[in-house]
């Protein structure tokens, strides 16, 4: 197993965890990871979105097992964060109240996709 294939088993891990996380993350945090005042539990779509990026992250912890045959769910985590940052970083530019993303969920999403695009082994 190469040294970027390891880096790759442990980002895989690490940011399913974080995917798990994002409600504990939203207590601790509320202006850079939840999307609405109040408690997270105040929001239906927030919990929505707590639900989804759960399962992914524990789809990714299994990932990490075998990254090639994992290889579809791992670049659509990359393309779809890029999306989510994107689309996040352009709404919180437009909203005063919504700048933390900009220090939070905005960066925390780039780096998932800049470390495990970099980190996936290119098709020759």
């Amino acid at each position: 197993m190469s040294d970027k294939s390891k880096l790759l088993t442990l980002a895989l891990q690490a940011f399913g965890l974080v995917f798990c996380l994002v409600y504990p993350l939203s207590i601790v945090w509320p202006s850079g990871w939840s999307w609405h005042d109040g408690p997270p539990m105040a929001s239906h779509y927030f919990m929505m979105i707590v639900g989804v990026y759960a399962t992914l992250g524990v789809f990714l912890i299994r990932a990490a097992k075998d990254p090639a045959g994992n290889a579809s769910l791992i670049w659509f985590t990359v393309w779809s964060s890029l999306v989510h940052a994107g689309i996040m970083a352009y709404q919180a530019m437009g909203d005063p109240m919504q700048m933390g993303h900009l220090t939070g969920d905005v960066p925390a999403l780039l780096l998932v996709a800049l470390v495990l695009g970099w980190l996936m082994p290119k098709k020759a």
